[in-house]
């Protein structure tokens, strides 16, 4: 067994260099511990040798992509990224494309090594905050700016530049933990871990900051899950805006209507404006995890004058590319039932309950992967909002997400199909199948029966376009 010492946890040059001694030694992963420090490790293990000088064979080259993956894995706080980062090192000897095989077990464990490193240096830009600190004496009179930061990885070192850069007029100080960060304005220089008690409090700075905040909130952008992810409350006690978060969420829900309603009223009824505002604003939603993964949200399309409104499930593979609703397979699908029916697309608006492709990777496939409710909870405010934009007096749920979507619960299609119920603007809201199910249908024979049935709904929903708004408590043909 051969033993590697590193200096640092984040020491990622010392890994290269022993990683490359390793390899020219012909040392394969499992015979090959990794520590750091003192750290107790194999007592029959010898210490790694320098490489070698006359090591024969071609020197092993790797791509940049794999040296960006190891150089954010490396920071990571899992004791086993070293070892890992080897055993990859090892088999890009024999299959140098490994690095952009996304599929493979042990690039996928990497890669999210890596996405956890990056997402904690973000999290460090985003919320660490400098408090005022007067220093007394001659060498060190003035102000210093102190901040107090717990990573959950080794990312600090690696963010230093960052804050060098951005508050280089400024002398400051980076409390964390594991190491602390000083910058005089000239050089930067380390000093050991420290403790929350040793970094200050508020200043007065902080007071201006929050009126600041507040004056700038957006209701329209708030997505209380998100903000949870993307800031969870242990960094809330060092953020003093945190404080006002729950009063301005209190009323976060009641000023976006008065936003849409204030559009509506200021335009004279023409909502065109108001809903290219919200288009834009949902290009930038992460209420929920699915905009990661995503290549774009895909939001309604069609004429905010229309009479019926078709709400899905969620864009596909080829939706989420071009960035329309309804234009793979089960659009075509769609398309074809609604020309039977006697309904023209362009006078229908079409959008999908979850703004966001949801999949599970195959390799180079995307598989469509049902959204759960929390996800289309996320979502609905879109769709409220779109319908309080067009007021369509008849809207079709194509499919069980779409029908929980409308309507805040499970529905089940098969009791609700045929008929009408009311939303609580007043209009009919018709719930059938999405085209996708058609497209399932193992047996021809069943698919062309259940195709005619869908073009059937879609005619009996298009038909109520000329009877009465429903009344309170009623459903079309029914009860």
């Amino acid at each position: 067994m051969r033993t590697v010492t590193l200096p640092a946890p984040d020491d990622v040059d010392a890994w290269r260099g022993a990683a490359r001694g390793l390899i020219a030694d012909d040392i394969p992963p499992d015979r090959v511990v990794w520590q750091v420090g003192d750290a107790s490790t194999d007592l029959f293990a010898e210490a790694a040798a320098a490489p070698r000088a006359d090591a024969t064979g071609a020197p092993l080259r790797v791509s940049r992509a794999f040296l960006a993956l190891a150089g954010d894995a490396a920071l990571h706080a899992d004791p086993e990224r070293f070892a890992l980062l080897y055993a990859m090192l090892w088999r890009l000897r024999d299959a140098p494309k490994l690095a952009e095989d996304h599929a493979d077990p042990l690039v996928r464990r990497l890669e999210g090594l890596a996405k956890a490193v990056r997402r904690d240096i973000h999290k460090m830009r985003a919320f660490l905050r400098f408090r005022a600190v007067e220093e007394r004496g001659e060498e060190e009179g003035g102000t210093r700016y102190v901040a107090w930061f717990e990573p959950e990885h080794h990312i600090v070192r690696a963010n230093a530049a960052f804050f060098v850069n951005r508050f280089a007029s400024m002398r400051w100080s980076i409390l964390t933990p594991e190491v602390s960060l000083h910058w005089d304005g000239r050089a930067l220089s380390e000093g050991p871990g420290a403790s929350r008690a040793e970094a200050p409090d508020g200043d007065p700075v902080e007071e201006v900051w929050k009126t600041y905040y507040a004056s700038i909130f957006n209701p329209a952008r708030v997505k209380v899950g998100a903000m949870l992810k993307e800031m969870p409350r242990k960094y809330w006690k060092n953020m003093p805006e945190t404080a006002l978060v729950p009063q301005l969420l209190a009323s976060a829900q009641a000023r976006e209507s008065g936003m849409i309603a204030t559009s509506r009223s200021d335009m004279g009824g023409n909502v065109t404006a108001a809903w290219e505002a919200l288009r834009e604003e949902a290009a930038g939603c992460t209420r929920c995890p699915l905009y990661k993964p995503a290549t774009q949200t895909v939001f309604g399309e069609g004429p905010l004058d229309a009479g019926m409104m078709f709400v899905g499930e969620q864009p596909g593979d080829q939706e989420d590319l071009v960035g329309h609703p309804f234009v793979g397979p089960a659009g075509q699908v769609f398309d074809r039932a609604l020309a039977a029916a006697g309904i023209t697309r362009a006078e229908t608006y079409v959008t999908n309950a979850v703004k966001h492709f949801k999949f599970e990777p195959r390799g180079r496939r995307r598989i469509h992967a049902r959204p759960d409710a929390g996800e289309i909870d996320a979502c609905r405010w879109w769709i409220e909002q779109e319908q309080m934009l067009l007021r369509p007096a008849v809207t079709v749920a194509l499919g069980a997400t779409a029908a929980r979507s409308l309507f805040g619960r499970t529905m089940t299609i098969s009791r609700e199909r045929g008929r009408a119920q009311r939303l609580p603007d007043g209009g009919a809201a018709w719930i059938t199948v999405h085209p996708s199910y058609l497209l399932r249908l193992p047996d021809e024979a069943a698919r062309e029966a259940e195709y005619a049935r869908f073009v059937e709904d879609l005619r009996a929903a298009h038909a109520s376009l000329s009877s009465p708004r429903l009344k309170p408590g009623a459903t079309a043909g029914g009860n």
